[in-house]
């Protein structure tokens, strides 16, 4: 009853809510972080069964509707704007009443912390495996649309940028983000993330090759 009461409230409820979001934060992204929350936490058993030793977080209890709820509300701070949007979206689960028919405050507060940690440009590690788990489950390392997701924060936040501008911001922050020394940390060892970043990171290297990829993409939403 409690898990299915709590997949309720994030299907029903908490993912709607993205849909006043941009676009590069609609539901889709929302879904598909929990969906990559999940993939992380089966994979964990397969991965710590080939290791002959393990950091002592890895092997840490986990629990699945716990991890949902800090996917599903990770973005929720978005309402007020990006800047402090991970801090925001901490206060919103800390002032949700409905959580306290499921968790603890403990667990409430994980799941908050969770959210605050989960922000690519954070200085220091997530404080707990939840937070680790997010964090890696919102990079979604894939080319395309990381490429896309940034043309479409530029388009939203700096409108009155012309076109060129919009590939100079673009080419600028995949650089600074992405780019090998950029500030995108990888948290969690067996995610297939750190295989695709360093496939993107080649594209970054090569100045004409990333231009090329951003107009590509680019000219295909127009």
């Amino acid at each position: 009853m409690r898990n299915s009461e709590i997949e309720a409230y994030i299907y029903n409820e908490i993912v709607p809510r993205y849909s006043a979001f941009d676009n590069a934060h609609k539901e889709d992204h929302a879904l598909t972080v929990i969906r990559q929350s999940e993939a992380l936490l089966e994979g964990r058993a397969a991965w710590l069964a080939e290791q002959a030793e393990a950091d002592s977080i890895w092997n840490a209890p986990v629990d699945r509707m716990l991890l949902m709820m800090a996917a599903a509300c990770h973005d929720l701070g978005l309402v007020n704007g990006r800047e402090n949007h991970h801090l925001d979206s901490g206060i919103i689960i800390r002032q949700d009443a409905r959580l306290r028919n499921w968790f603890s405050e403990e667990e409430i507060e994980t799941i908050a912390q969770a959210a605050e940690d989960h922000r690519a440009s954070g200085k220091g590690a997530p404080r707990s495996i939840y937070g680790m788990i997010v964090a890696e489950a919102d990079r979604i390392i894939e080319g395309d649309t990381i490429i896309r997701r940034t043309i479409q924060y530029g388009q939203k936040h700096y409108p009155d940028l012309c076109r060129e501008e919009q590939i100079e911001r673009a080419v600028a922050h995949l650089k600074e983000k992405y780019g090998r020394g950029g500030y995108l940390k990888l948290w969690i060892p067996w995610s297939d993330n750190a295989v695709r970043l360093n496939a993107l990171q080649d594209i970054i290297a090569d100045d004409k090759a990333l231009r090329e990829k951003v107009v590509e993409i680019l000219d295909s939403m127009e």
